[in-house]
């Protein structure tokens, strides 16, 4: 877990009779989850606990998350935004987040769909669901996916200098989705390469 360094007594509590919204967004798709409003007690019970707190104002008391359903929000960071009155919150949603049993409160929030797919290959890849492609692959051992990332690859590359633009889109979506499968056969992530790519900009 990490947060941008703040004082909790430093926001702007004043503005809305002590509370400020709070932004859930899913650390690793992006995807905006919800909207809740933190009191100062809340705030310090999310960073204390690790599972995101807020005060509820129809109940008027502190509500973690999933206290009932067991879908709580894994605290990854927050942060604050230039007037100290809105609270950003990442996290790792366990189970879905809107009380409609949907992923977000907001059903056509868009989200990273490369980091959707990770998580699903993950999934694949703990649960291995029989007739699934994925878990075929899994089976396979990694030097089958290695071979598959080989293929594909060949192919991406033969498809960008012979054939058309949907041709080559589509062969580059099978090279991305092997490359995760082969990833996660090794015990590592789209994030893993992220902090790669953060780390040569920097």
């Amino acid at each position: 877990m990490s947060t941008t360094t703040f004082d909790i007594e430093a926001l702007a509590w004043d503005k809305q009779d002590g509370l400020l919204p709070a932004i859930v967004q899913d650390a690793a798709t992006l995807r905006v989850l919800m909207l809740g409003y933190m009191d100062r007690a809340a705030l310090a019970a999310t960073l204390a606990s690790g599972q995101v707190t807020f005060f509820s104002r129809s109940k008027q008391r502190l509500w973690t998350k999933g206290e009932s359903s067991g879908h709580v929000l894994a605290l990854v960071s927050v942060d604050v935004d230039c007037d100290a009155d809105t609270l950003l919150v990442q996290a790792r949603p366990h189970g879905p987040t809107c009380h409609l049993d949907r992923t977000s409160c907001f059903p056509d929030a868009p989200g990273d769909g490369l980091a959707e797919l990770d998580a699903l290959i993950a999934q694949r890849e703990r649960e291995r669901p029989q007739g699934s492609y994925t878990t075929r692959l899994f089976e396979g051992g990694i030097r089958r996916i290695a071979q598959k990332v080989g293929e594909e690859g060949v192919e991406t590359a033969l498809a960008a200098v012979a054939q058309d633009d949907e041709a080559l889109l589509g062969e580059a979506a099978d090279l991305l989705y092997h490359l995760v499968v082969a990833l996660r056969a090794r015990g590592l992530a789209l994030d893993d390469v992220r902090r790669v790519l953060a780390a040569r900009r920097s």
